[in-house]
């Protein structure tokens, strides 16, 4: 197996090419449809998949992945889940990059140790943790050096004096958050987003990828010109949303996730 550094390391070797990363609530309908829909996404495209990890209390998510996560949360879907779905997708020969996104609370109930060891055991990348900032995510770092797993670091519009750090620190890809406030599907982008990515790329040798608010092929275009790699959340989410029930339903969910897939597909079209 791939190590997890090499994996994200050598997928953003070639620059020129711009990389497509979707997100998706692990069990959201049910980890069966996740599994489904993350492999229907490869297939469409994604480069990079993130993986939610359900939180009855993700405080950057807007209404729409706060529904997924309870969804999720009612079917009892945890952490250890989410590892060994990435287990399962890995012994499918599946190569592309998967990165959980779990708040810190969910890693360290687990404990840090430990999930990081585990991260690398059943095949995972990196991981996002939205709510644990750069001045304390100290020992996280270090059990994530020791495993050979990234811990994408965020930086927002806000992060001002921070940008500097933020930057020197990432490894794997810098997440760039496009806009103010929750995750959610926006009509506009930041008018003064252009600026933005420009400090941030002079802050950092680590590939940038962007999201928060992308949902549209015409968006993800337009934020490509500044950036490695586009991250999509919420409207994927939302689309999923639309197919829960036939999702459900084991005679109906291929026409669904074949409606995801398509979706996926016209996105992460847009980066060719």
């Amino acid at each position: 197996m791939t190590t997890a550094v090499n994996r994200i390391d050598r997928l953003f070797e070639d620059r020129s090419r711009k990389r497509f990363i979707p997100f998706i609530t692990v069990g959201d309908p049910t980890i069966e449809a996740t599994f489904q829909i993350v492999v229907a996404m490869v297939e469409a495209g994604a480069d990079v998949i993130e993986l939610g990890v359900p939180y009855s209390d993700p405080l950057a998510d807007g209404p729409t992945i706060q529904r997924a996560s309870q969804r999720a949360l009612e079917n009892g879907v945890s952490i250890t889940d989410a590892l060994h779905l990435v287990a399962r997708l890995r012994e499918t020969g599946m190569e592309a990059s998967l990165v959980l996104f779990s708040y810190f609370n969910p890693v360290l109930q687990y404990g840090i140790d430990r999930f990081f060891a585990d991260l690398a055991a059943y095949g995972a990348d990196g991981v996002v943790i939205p709510d644990l900032p750069i001045e304390e995510n100290g020992p996280a770092v270090e059990a994530a050096k020791k495993n050979g797993i990234h811990v994408i670091s965020l930086v927002a519009p806000t992060s001002e004096s921070r940008i500097k750090k933020i930057g020197e620190q990432a490894t794997g890809f810098l997440y760039c958050v496009s806009s103010l406030g929750v995750t959610g599907a926006r009509t506009d982008l930041r008018d003064d987003l252009a600026d933005f990515l420009q400090k941030v790329k002079a802050s950092t040798t680590a590939p940038t990828a962007v999201g928060f608010g992308i949902s549209t092929p015409e968006q993800v275009r337009a934020v490509a010109v500044h950036t490695d790699g586009v991250i999509v959340g919420s409207a994927i989410v939302q689309e999923i949303e639309r197919h829960v029930e036939q999702l459900k339903d084991p005679r109906e969910s291929p026409q669904a996730v074949e409606k995801i897939k398509t979706f996926v597909h016209q996105l992460a079209s847009a980066l060719q």
